[in-house]
């Protein structure tokens, strides 16, 4: 999660004061690097993936699921493994916001050879059983790579319980999520703090609860003690939160990949936004919240609400008096610009940014384009920092540059290198919900590495304008989208041929998209644009491959194809099948703690390998030993007039 500094963190108060210090000198070393680097080339293709788990505890005998809040002692262990084996280790683990929460990454990263796609899956199982390993499975502890864990904020969702009250949750404030889950790393309860601090109010969200035939109507949530900022700020017909940690306590998977040089970043970084809300529908993941069946199938808009720090003047809700500007999102959200000369003319929507810093930027040989992008994440204020970190050699170090670039948390992230190391100019993919299993994530991985090569090879155009991005990540996160949504993308993806019109003027670049479904853009249409996997197949003749490979690959291309036609279902569609399904739901909206257990174990079988899921998988994961039962089979297909995700 971004930079991970150690020492004595500052309220935001004092935070506050240094604000312009750590902007100034941020800048600074953004500069240095860029002059020292920006003519760096040569660089091979680098790669890893990050995906997220959470430690859980199933109790059996009085059928209850938790998230256990012993992550940091299980962080503890896996580190001194690594720091005990640095050169045949597999992994490299990294905290995450919350004490239930852990990072796994690849020990070192992939490369160039079409081999390491072979490698991912196997890597991915390696660092799960090393954590596995750890967790004591006669107490019923497992680790699972849910989204979002579906009792989170309901009472006594944590193990141990531990009491979860504003006044002894003294950094959120929250009614439902106790500062005793936020991981004991100082950085994650000081942003905590200090976002709402510098917001002014506690963080709110509110995302529409599934209207089922018995779910009240309106629907509306009572709070302890009739909390009344918890009442005026919740909506009606909406499941309202009121921490971080229903954001950044929710787990994702990502990706990153180092370019040969500085244009090369630029280009993949434009290339891959618009496949952003692509990706976030094809992973989706996360239809219940706080125990009731929500009617989003995505964590997006519930993280950028949780980190959500803009003050009501940047909102837009009262006028400019303390601040400087008005912001249109939270600091997690979709991108606002590309960086490429090519893509400019598609950067329809108002960049707010600071213009002096821009002009420092530009002043210092950063062209335009790039000194836009980062003058406008240097709107924002640092909401982390430490006292042992304010003064800085800025020829050396980098970290107030990162206090603020890491914690704007956007779709895309474009990475300088660091000071002083032989990484390059990196690219991180970000969108995406994480999965059950080791295949399915291994899968979405080597789908995104290897579509950068076909990019690269091909020199495809994927760009369409920022706007539309914008609408697609809003379209992506609605119920059932892989099926039912449309999405603006672009006609013709290899290099067009030259312009008819005289001038390629607007109109021009209306005729360069249209909307289209999740099926037409990674399969094909014919008459229409060719599929983005055609493409990757195009590719993949092209290239000198070993068989083993290859049919790993084509396994994996397979699973996104069948997941974008509609014939397997999302991990989404497949949570909220089982939840509507299952004998003990009223058809209600709330996922029942007895459900909730189920619904867990049951999750935890098939990422274990030990229970079949052909709704998910078909017969592609051969991992699997044995089917689920027939009445279970019979539940998760069965028509049902009342539920239309069935179909």
């Amino acid at each position: 999660m971004g930079l991970l500094s150690l020492g004595s963190p500052l309220s935001w108060e004092e935070t506050k004061k240094w604000a312009d210090h750590v902007r100034k000198h941020g800048i600074q070393q953004l500069i240095n690097i860029y002059r020292r680097l920006k003519d760096r080339h040569g660089d091979v293709l680098k790669w890893g993936d990050e995906v997220e788990y959470m430690l859980v505890v199933l109790d059996e005998n009085n059928r209850t699921a938790r998230l256990s809040l012993k992550g940091n002692q299980v962080l503890e262990q896996l580190e001194k493994r690594e720091r005990e084996s640095p050169n045949d280790y597999p992994a490299s683990w990294r905290p995450e916001y919350a004490s239930y929460h852990i990072e796994g990454s690849p020990a070192k990263p992939y490369g160039g050879l079409m081999g390491h796609f072979n490698m991912v899956e196997s890597n991915m199982r390696l660092r799960r059983e090393e954590l596995m390993s750890l967790l004591d499975k006669e107490l019923g502890e497992t680790a699972i790579s849910f989204t979002s864990f579906p009792r989170l904020g309901s009472p006594g969702f944590t193990d141990p319980q531990v009491e979860c009250t504003p006044t002894v949750n003294t950094a959120s404030r929250s009614l439902f999520f106790p500062d005793a889950a936020i991981n004991h790393h100082p950085r994650f309860r000081t942003l905590t703090r200090n976002i709402r601090e510098r917001r002014g109010e506690k963080v709110c969200i509110n995302i529409p609860v599934f209207q089922d035939k018995n779910t009240p109507k309106p629907f509306r949530e009572t709070f302890p003690n009739g909390d009344i900022e918890a009442t005026k700020a919740a909506k009606d017909g909406h499941i309202y939160m009121d921490g971080m940690g229903f954001g950044m306590g929710c787990c994702c998977l990502q990706a990153t990949f180092q370019a040969c040089n500085l244009d090369e970043a630029r280009y993949l970084y434009d290339q891959l936004t618009p496949l952003c809300p692509i990706f976030l529908a094809l992973s989706a993941a996360a239809p219940v919240y706080r125990g009731y069946l929500a009617d989003v199938d995505c964590r997006w808009n519930i993280i950028a609400g949780a980190v959500d720090c803009r003050t009501r003047e940047e909102r837009g809700l009262e006028p400019l008096k303390n601040d400087k500007f008005v912001i249109p999102k939270s600091r997690y959200g979709p991108i606002d610009c590309y960086l490429t000369p090519e893509a400019e003319k598609y950067n329809d929507i108002e960049l707010v940014l600071d213009q002096d810093i821009c002009q420092q930027l530009e002043d210092a040989g950063i062209d335009r384009l790039l000194a836009r992008h980062f003058a406008h994440l240097f709107i924002r204020d640092p909401i982390s920092l430490f006292s042992e970190k304010i003064h800085l050699n800025d020829d050396e170090e980098s970290d107030h540059f990162e206090s603020i670039q890491s914690t704007n948390w956007q779709s895309m992230r474009f990475k300088p290198p660091p000071p002083n190391s032989p990484i390059g100019w990196r690219v991180e993919f970000r969108p995406m919900d994480v999965q059950l299993t080791d295949f399915e994530n291994a899968a979405y991985v080597v789908f995104i590495v290897l579509l950068t090569r076909v990019i690269l090879s091909y020199n495809l155009n994927f760009l369409i304008p920022i706007s539309k991005v914008d609408e697609n990540m809003q379209e992506a996160q609605k119920r059932d989208a892989v099926r039912q949504g449309l999405f603006w993308f672009r006609k013709e993806g290899l290099p067009p041929s030259k312009c008819q019109h005289h001038q390629c003027n607007w109109s021009c670049q209306q005729e360069e998209y249209t909307k289209m479904s999740i099926n037409e853009i990674i399969n094909g249409k014919a008459g229409g644009f060719q599929g983005l996997v055609s493409l990757m197949n195009s590719y993949l003749e092209t290239v000198e491959i070993d068989v083993d490979t290859r049919c790993s690959v084509q396994q994996y291309l397979r699973l996104i194809q069948k997941r974008a036609s509609g014939e397997l279902m999302t991990t989404a569609r497949w949570i909220r099948a089982f939840v509507q399904n299952h004998p003990k739901y009223k058809y209600d909206s709330v996922v029942s703690g007895e459900i909730a257990y189920d619904l867990t174990k049951v999750s935890d079988e098939i990422t274990k390998g030990v229970r079949s899921c052909p709704e998910l998988f078909g017969t592609l994961n051969s991992r699997t030993k044995v089917s689920l039962p027939p009445v279970v089979h019979k539940n998760l297909r069965k028509e049902n007039p009342d539920h239309d995700i069935l179909t």
